[in-house]
């Protein structure tokens, strides 16, 4: 990944990618999305949260990040990552970044 050794591991970077693309998510779902273990994406969410970069909430008994709207480099950071999002290959972008839409039910009008 290309901004790994920036952010210290690539986690991190696949969370901001996570959150500039989606918004909003929670641990489970992430942890789906890129095939690995629930803990290493809650370690690395509880991470951003004691810098300041995320904020949660509680929804019924899911934890959901945002990023930080208070945090002062939010704009520097959306915006680097915006960009670098630009240079990552096509298949990651599919993989994991695009946004997914139900497919419409059977016999339901348009």
């Amino acid at each position: 990944m290309m901004l790994e050794g920036l952010f210290g591991n690539i986690t991190i970077e696949k969370i901001l990618f996570y959150l500039n693309a989606y918004g909003e998510g929670y641990p489970l779902g992430m942890a789906k999305t890129f095939g690995v273990s629930v803990n290493r994406i809650q370690q690395q969410l509880k991470r951003l949260e004691n810098n300041g970069i995320v904020v949660s909430r509680l929804t019924g008994n899911v934890r959901i990040y945002t990023f930080n709207p208070r945090y002062p480099f939010l704009k520097e950071l959306r915006s680097l990552m915006t960009r670098a999002y630009e240079f990552l290959p096509e298949t990651e972008k599919d993989r994991y970044y695009c946004m997914r839409r139900r497919p419409r039910r059977a016999g339901k009008p348009e």
